[in-house]
């Protein structure tokens, strides 16, 4: 074989290679945009419906509200459940967890590279607005801070009304990221169900 034959021979595979990690990056980039549009959809046509009288318990991937970040200009709409599906739609309140605008700790977990990146320009009293089928909930962070991945305790149940968000750390990281960033907020008001949202 010819070494041009065998430079040949070997191109193949590293572009075939190549191609595959460029499918893969531009799904993580489109995934979450794709997620988020369906989700908008389904949670704004809900909340345009009459409301029922027994409302149905949420299943995974099911629109739980919208979080908007007012100072930051971000709003996401979160989905419930925390697995790979469901975080690539959007970031997931965890199952089990208080419900936004209940007392207990509402639980909502995000991907640092999509949805989360924003936390890392968080800061203590900004003010998050959680808007849901029953209401708008209004938060206000009152810190934020790194434990280590296996730290529990911003998932435990508290018996005042809070919100924890829950993201990996650091945020330009390559793999899988050893800490965990924290945002903790407690509610602070309850918004009027027909106010306008902050962020369209």
């Amino acid at each position: 074989m010819t070494t041009q034959g065998a430079k040949r021979l070997v191109s193949i595979p590293l572009l075939a290679g190549g191609a595959v990690l460029l499918v893969l990056g531009a799904r993580e980039l489109i995934e979450p945009l794709i997620g988020q549009a369906a989700a908008a959809r389904t949670f704004n046509r809900a909340a345009a419906a009459p409301p029922s009288v027994q409302p149905q318990p949420l299943r995974r991937g099911d629109e739980v509200g919208k979080l908007v970040f007012p100072r930051l200009g971000a709003a996401f709409y979160v989905v419930e459940g925390d697995q790979d599906d469901e975080l690539r739609r959007g970031p997931g309140h965890l199952r089990g967890s208080a419900m936004p605008g209940e007392s207990g700790n509402c639980i909502i977990a995000g991907h640092r590279d999509t949805h989360f990146r924003v936390l890392q320009d968080i800061r203590q009293g900004d003010d998050l607005l959680v808007e849901t089928k029953s209401g708008q909930y209004l938060y206000r962070v009152q810190r934020t801070r790194v434990v280590s991945a296996d730290n529990t305790g911003p998932l435990q149940p508290t018996t005042r009304a809070e919100l924890n968000l829950i993201t990996c750390f650091p945020f330009s990281y390559v793999g899988s990221a050893p800490k965990r960033f924290v945002v903790e907020a407690l509610l602070a008001a309850k918004v009027s169900a027909s106010a306008k949202p902050v962020v369209e």
